[in-house]
């Protein structure tokens, strides 16, 4: 019965001996290799009072180049001179004296209406004009003689002046059957045909000037002190593609829009080969200003902190072993995309990173340079 409980305590005993010896042999003196895991942590921090490891960044260089000061927008081309030819009475057309697409001259005749009536009122007019010059006249001399009153011959002289104002309104009644081009241009499609009874106002065909066009367009009000007639623009159009057609600001609208709050640009833009026309969509460039030797680097390298954009730029270390690293406040011009104009902080050939930067929080990090690999020609 002893030895059926003597057993279960050896047991227990054996187990917390073999638990002390083990305790014991990991907590005595380190060896060379529990020595060699102290050192630094696994993230690569180095030990105290050890150097510290270099950063890897990407960089670049600054470059000089020749950037353009402008604005994009997007507007439509319409011509200079332009006019839908309506008759301001009613009639019959007799004649047209012009083709669809044909080019016609100031003061040509394009549209005849029937004025045969309107004739004979022009010669009955005449007619009484004749009359009156001759009585006008023949009283002038009988007055001469005292055979007629003053009065006879202020009536014959008001007779005369309604007689000139009869014939003046005939042939102005006219004169209104006809339709001229008020300028040189090309003719449309013609909406009616000899024959067609018109009504005041009725549409007939439109006449445009297009040797030299318009593109009007609108900037934000943020431009109106930059914009000013004479200034260069560029246009480029989907319906061109791959062309560019230089342009100058005709006039700028000096009411801005309180909606939109943007302000209206015209542009001219010379047609002599009659590519463009009226109605096409444009996009438009208008150059402010331009500078040949600016400098330059990518959009990326631009840490903007507490309202003020810096970059980090590489120097040499103490004593030439090396780069560190160096944040310096600059001052930003132009932008384009991907880069942007340093006005103040850099000069031709600074280098400054463009990828890392988060792991550079103060000046004089030692730095390694990522040589990226270049594609093969």
């Amino acid at each position: 019965m002893a030895s059926k409980f003597l057993y279960p305590v050896i047991a227990v005993v054996g187990i917390v001996a073999a638990s002390g010896a083990a305790w014991w042999y990991q907590n005595k003196t380190p060896t060379a290799t529990n020595r060699a895991s102290a050192g630094p942590a696994s993230g690569g921090a180095p030990a105290a009072g050890g150097p510290a490891r270099p950063v890897t960044v990407e960089v670049a260089k600054v470059q000089i180049m020749k950037l353009t000061d402008d604005a994009q927008a997007v507007g439509s081309l319409r011509s200079r001179q332009g006019v839908m030819l309506r008759p301001e009475v009613s009639g019959r057309i007799t004649q047209l004296n012009f083709r669809d697409g044909e080019r016609v001259r100031k003061g040509q005749l394009l549209v005849q209406f029937d004025d045969q009536l309107q004739l004979a009122q022009i010669k009955q007019s005449q007619a009484e004009l004749s009359i009156a010059q001759a009585n006008h006249k023949r009283n002038q001399e009988l007055l001469a003689q005292n055979f007629v009153s003053q009065r006879s011959l202020d009536e014959s002289a008001a007779n005369l002046e309604v007689a000139q104002a009869k014939l003046a309104l005939a042939q102005a009644t006219a004169a209104r059957l006809k339709i001229l081009a008020p300028f040189d241009g090309i003719a449309g499609i013609r909406n009616v045909n000899v024959g067609d009874y018109l009504k005041d106002g009725t549409d007939i065909v439109n006449l445009e000037d297009i040797d030299t066009v318009y593109v009007d367009y609108r900037l934000p009000e943020r431009f109106q002190t930059l914009l000013k007639s004479g200034q260069k623009a560029t246009v480029e159009l989907d319906a061109l593609p791959g062309r560019r057609f230089e342009a100058r600001v005709q006039a700028v609208d000096p009411l801005i829009d309180a909606n939109g709050r943007s302000i209206g640009v015209r542009a001219s833009i010379t047609n002599q080969q009659l590519l463009l026309r009226p109605g096409m969509f444009a996009r438009v460039s208008t150059v402010f200003g331009s500078r040949e030797k600016a400098r330059v680097i990518p959009e990326e390298a631009i840490v903007p902190q507490g309202g003020r954009q810096f970059v980090i730029k590489l120097v040499p270390g103490p004593d030439n072993d090396g780069l560190v690293s160096q944040r310096v406040p600059v001052t930003v011009g132009i932008r384009r995309p991907g880069q942007v104009e340093i006005l103040e902080g850099l000069k031709e050939g600074d280098t400054v990173v463009t990828a890392g930067q988060q792991r550079l929080q103060r000046d004089g990090s030692p730095v390694r340079v990522l040589e990226l690999s270049r594609p093969a020609n």
